[in-house]
């Protein structure tokens, strides 16, 4: 038996709590339970469905949020609040997917002169979702809840650095629900395969980084199962020429390129500003920090940003500070620092912004996901759009301006699959808007009609009116439709005749 133990990154000599690894060997007997579930599961009506999943989710009590909160606090360093507003918004896009599947997943019925044409949506079966741990709730219930009210069953594998809190959270859930609908799965790569290369896993739904991407992708290929991934991005924040600069906008981008330490998908990790409102920027920018940008031990009142998740990130991301000085960049250590000792014996990274850096330099040219951010200045808009777009990433990005039409037009022409106007991460976001990433940020969407969707497949029922009981026949090996065809063409040949 092999025991997974989590520190807690703000005093990494504490033990948050520990999870049983799962074996290998019973990797087989969790698939074959979630399949048998599925196939009870699946039988039950779409209402009955919603009602059992409401159920589920009324389980979940405001002590049980404090719990999970405090819990991810502890494993990951997200300053509390944050914590608890993750758990709370995760049951309320389960209530939203649930309201959303009565419409979207509705049987629709086609009967005219056609034919009768029934499309409907069926779920796939067993889903596996593998987690990240940077925000680890919403990410599983992103998966979760689709899945099931689509009338799939789901195994979930959460990331060894954050298996606490979601696992809370998705047992109390599964509490309500039969069993084997909701599985958790601990372990690393080897639980990753042995889940993917399984034959009764119907799809795989994974966000995280490229490198384990491909992997999964390589085993889900042999397999010839889909895949839905959400994976890394380098978003570009744009400011054109007329944006605003007061101080509740740069408090927006401040938070929203340092918040959770900068280990958010979809932060703001390329600024991009108008060489002739640069240094007015900077400023502002500097000065939102010193107001919002507060670095500490995540329990501390009023705290904004706390450790990075490991050592490692953090030895990772002091390495791109000492490469980006190298490149000829100008380092400002921004934002307040409160817990001094705190902070000088935890995971942490003191946010920084990074200026003069050549777009080749590994912080422009790289998702970073940690504290520090470049600020690029730029003579058109052209040149910034083409900037912007030089990246094989391409998850989300920003554009602001006092011009909404003009944002737009701007917002069309970059290649990201979700752009935010006058505002950018967690505060542009709408569970009403499908979520992804394009070129090498991924494939599927989460959120909106779309993150339902990817859960279920069309199934057609087709009865071509010629083969209809009283139907005039056809050819034997007709192409589809040329009976009606040929029967339109004669009406309409009659109607001529008729009217002379």
């Amino acid at each position: 038996m092999i025991v997974i133990r989590r520190e807690n990154p703000t005093f990494p000599d504490q033990v948050v709590g520990e999870v049983i690894e799962t074996a290998v060997t019973d990797i087989d007997a969790i698939v074959q339970r979630s399949h048998q579930a599925f196939e009870t599961w699946s039988a039950l009506s779409l209402a009955d469905r919603c009602v059992a999943l409401t159920a589920a989710a009324d389980l979940v009590t405001p002590e049980i949020f404090d719990e999970i909160a405090l819990l991810l606090t502890q494993e990951v360093g997200k300053p509390l609040p944050d914590s608890r507003g993750e758990a709370m918004y995760s049951v309320s896009l389960m209530r939203f997917n649930i309201d959303q599947a009565k419409k979207v997943l509705a049987t629709h019925y086609i009967d005219d002169d056609a034919g009768k044409l029934v499309r409907t949506r069926v779920p796939f079966g067993v889903v596996l979702a593998i987690t990240p741990w940077n925000a680890p709730i919403i990410l599983s219930m992103l998966k979760v809840a689709p899945a099931l009210v689509a009338g799939n069953s789901i195994i979930v594998k959460p990331s060894p650095q954050a298996p606490l809190a979601v696992t809370k959270l998705l047992n109390v859930i599964s509490s309500g629900l039969p069993d084997g609908v909701i599985q958790v799965v601990h372990g690393g790569p080897e639980a990753g395969e042995a889940l993917v290369t399984h034959p009764l896993v119907r799809k795989v739904a994974f966000t995280g980084g490229d490198v384990v991407a491909r992997h999964i992708g390589v085993a889900a290929a042999q397999m010839i199962t889909p895949t839905v991934m959400e994976l890394g991005g380098n978003d570009a924040a744009i400011f054109l020429e007329d944006a605003v600069l007061d101080e509740a906008a740069m408090d927006r981008i401040a938070l929203a390129t340092f918040m959770m330490g900068g280990q958010v998908c979809m932060a703001s990790k390329r600024i991009y500003v108008p060489r002739s409102r640069y240094h007015e920027f900077i400023a502002g920018f500097v000065a939102a920090c010193e107001r919002s940008v507060v670095v500490g031990d995540p329990m501390t009142d009023g705290v904004t940003v706390g450790p990075v998740v490991s050592r490692a990130a953090q030895e990772r991301l002091e390495n791109l500070v000492k490469d980006s000085v190298a490149a000829g960049g100008e380092v400002i250590e921004v934002g307040t620092v409160v817990d001094v000792e705190v902070v000088a014996n935890g995971y942490f990274v003191r946010p920084r912004i990074v200026l003069n850096l050549p777009d080749d330099a590994q912080l422009v040219c790289e998702e970073q996901f940690g504290p520090l951010v470049p600020i690029q200045p730029y003579d058109s808009v052209h040149e910034v759009i083409a900037r912007a777009n030089a990246t094989e990433l391409g998850l989300a990005a920003s554009v602001w301006s006092a011009d909404e039409q003009q944002a737009f037009e701007v917002a069309q022409r970059i290649e990201a699959g979700f752009v935010f106007i006058n505002t950018h991460n967690r505060t542009g976001m709408t569970p009403r808007a499908p979520f992804g990433g394009v070129k090498k940020s991924g494939f599927g969407r989460e959120y909106g009609d779309e993150g339902l969707l990817d859960y279920t497949q069309n199934v057609s029922i087709h009865a071509p009116a010629a083969y209809r009981p009283g139907g005039s026949g056809g050819s034997a090996n007709a192409y589809p439709g040329t009976a009606d065809v040929v029967k339109r063409i004669a009406n309409v040949l009659d109607d001529l005749i008729d009217n002379g």
